[in-house]
């Protein structure tokens, strides 16, 4: 990717895209066309070849074929996403899941092993759990708690040391907002590197964003997003990402090309013009989790609060974190005390907080992991997670944040005497 002379938030309005071809228009058109006519049967050809990786194509992207392998918005859209994270190449998936699937069946193969870190989104944890199996690939959790060495003593343990071919983080972890060190994934991931195989790192950033965290500067091999979250910001579409060196991300858009998983030219037309105001609504949400954060450590009803922003300073976590986070994000996750009917209670008296899943758009979201997103994880690894059935998920908006406090106030004046700490 060529680089820009602007910063990102700059960048994004006008990086990739030359009004001047399109008779003047300041924003990209929507290009609503299935397929593309070729200007001879000779570059025909030639496209085919480097969209098919056949040996011999010609180096690069090929042109315009058929939007199942590419179109104009996507190319667009797919250089933009490039711009935050420093990446080479970036390929849009119809949905975050999209992203992890097709990433992680481009990169394995039968026999593999994934070391992943836990908690993790349940989808993810479906995926690695019950779909790759099915084609020989088996899976081991670690823990915030573990250090590399404990690590590589239960990967020989279980006979997994040679098997390893890939090392999964979602860091801060959903929904706990625990993190993991990716310099440590990355030196992990070269001590069981062979000359036959080489181990790669894979981070989820869906939580804090590239905004919060450039995993590609700590030792990533590939970002991944889910795009419906802060990256669109408006929860009225479905996205993914995935973004790194040109010849992995090229792997894997050949995957996509075979999946049909691309994001489609309405909705990467949509995802470009969100990113236009990405640096500005995260600054905002930023500062809005801050003041909501400040209240629920002091509320009597809150047992844990789980949030970046008030780390313990000089322990682990607060070292990851001045180490490769760059501000504390805008996700919340809190324990009540009680269990899952105060929980129930605390989330059905929401108001202006919407009872939903889903997280980093422009309304705040509450949800109750443990039950819902989270459902499908065994119970025995919530417990080693610190999945409860009082922890409450919040992903906090654009409202007011005084709106919100008076929101979850009420909230709280819902549940008994008895759940708080008094």
């Amino acid at each position: 990717m060529k680089k820009s002379y602007y910063s990102p938030a700059s960048a994004m309005m006008s990086h990739a895209y030359d009004a001047q071809t399109e008779k003047g228009a300041v924003k990209p058109p929507l290009h609503l066309s299935s397929t593309y006519c070729f200007p001879n049967a000779e570059t025909g050809k030639a496209w085919f070849e480097q969209a098919y990786g056949l040996e011999g194509a010609a180096e690069g992207s090929p042109g315009l074929i058929y939007s199942r392998l590419n179109h104009p918005n996507l190319e667009i859209l797919e250089q933009r996403l490039c711009l935050w994270d420093g990446a080479e190449a970036a390929a849009a998936f119809a949905s975050g899941m999209a992203a992890i699937s097709a990433s992680l069946l481009a990169l394995l193969k039968p026999g593999d092993v994934v070391l992943y870190s836990s908690p993790i989104y349940g989808g993810t944890h479906h995926f690695l759990k019950e779909i790759l199996p099915l084609w020989g690939v088996e899976s081991m959790p670690f823990y915030p708690e573990d250090d590399k060495d404990s690590i590589c003593h239960r990967l020989v343990d279980q006979g997994f040391s040679a098997k390893l071919a890939l090392i999964y983080i979602e860091s801060p972890a959903n929904p706990t907002n625990d993190l993991f060190d990716l310099s440590m994934a990355s030196e992990l991931a070269k001590a069981f590197s062979t000359t036959q195989k080489e181990v790669k790192v894979l981070v989820d950033n869906t939580y804090l964003g590239p905004y919060g965290c450039k995993p590609l500067q700590h030792g990533a091999d590939l970002v991944l997003y889910s795009a419906t979250k802060y990256l669109s910001g408006h929860s009225d579409m479905l996205a993914g990402a995935c973004l790194g060196n040109a010849q992995m991300i090229g792997k894997i858009k050949a995957m996509r090309t075979f999946l049909g998983s691309m994001l489609s030219p309405f909705n990467a037309w949509l995802l470009s013009r969100s990113l236009e105001t990405y640096e500005v609504r995260m600054q905002r949400q930023i500062q809005t989790a801050e003041t909501v954060a400040e209240y629920l450590e002091a509320h009597p009803a809150v047992k844990k609060l789980h949030y970046l922003g008030n780390l313990e300073e000089g322990s682990q976590q607060a070292a990851i974190f001045h180490k490769q986070c760059e501000n504390a994000g805008a996700m919340l996750a809190f324990e009540l005390y009680g269990g899952e009917a105060e929980a129930f209670r605390f989330l059905n008296s929401l108001k202006l907080v919407k009872l939903a899943v889903s997280l980093g758009g422009t309304e705040s979201l509450a949800e109750h992991p443990a039950s819902m997103t989270h459902i499908e994880v065994p119970q025995s690894e919530k417990d080693a997670a610190g999945i409860t059935d009082n922890l409450i998920r919040l992903s906090v908006g654009l409202e007011h944040p005084e709106d919100l406090i008076r929101d979850l106030e009420n909230a709280f004046a819902h549940l008994p005497i008895s759940t708080s700490a008094n």
